[in-house]
């Protein structure tokens, strides 16, 4: 079976056609471009671009293959999980977030809302975290309490 690497060219200036060249000449063969704009208010995205979200706790990969866990998003989700399956209000899960020094994806700090928008995919999550050795420890840590 044939392996692969590949490579992600970031452009930064007009596009030099000498870049090309030197690829090819290297080996490489194009296998894809992105091109990206700024809308103008007025205008909607094209058919088929991509405009869905990734889900939080999810980056892409840096082959940008696929999506993987991103370690931090995910430290939060668990965090809000273990909080909440604690019987916290809101506003506690909020205060721990923003003191562990978690962030929301715009790097803004947590609130009840954008926490309380995050009940969907703690919902979508909780399967994974749930057959983890870790919360198997934390869940009976949890039973104390009960």
């Amino acid at each position: 079976m044939a392996h692969f690497e590949r490579i992600r060219d970031v452009i930064s200036g007009p596009f030099s056609p000498e870049i090309m060249q030197q690829r090819t000449a290297a080996g490489w063969q194009l296998v894809s471009l992105e091109w990206r704009r700024e809308l103008p208010d007025h205008e909607a995205p094209t058919e088929g671009a991509f405009s869905e979200e990734i889900p939080y706790g999810l980056r892409i990969s840096d082959d940008c293959q696929r999506l993987e866990v991103d370690p931090i998003e995910n430290a939060a989700l668990t965090l809000m999980m273990e909080l909440l399956v604690q019987d916290f209000p809101l506003s506690n899960v909020v205060s721990d977030l923003n003191e562990k020094g978690f962030r929301t994806r715009a790097g803004k700090p947590w609130n009840r809302v954008t926490v309380f928008n995050m009940l969907p995919r703690l919902i979508e999550v909780g399967p994974r975290l749930f057959s983890t050795d870790e919360w198997e420890k934390k869940r009976s840590k949890f039973a104390r309490f009960v």
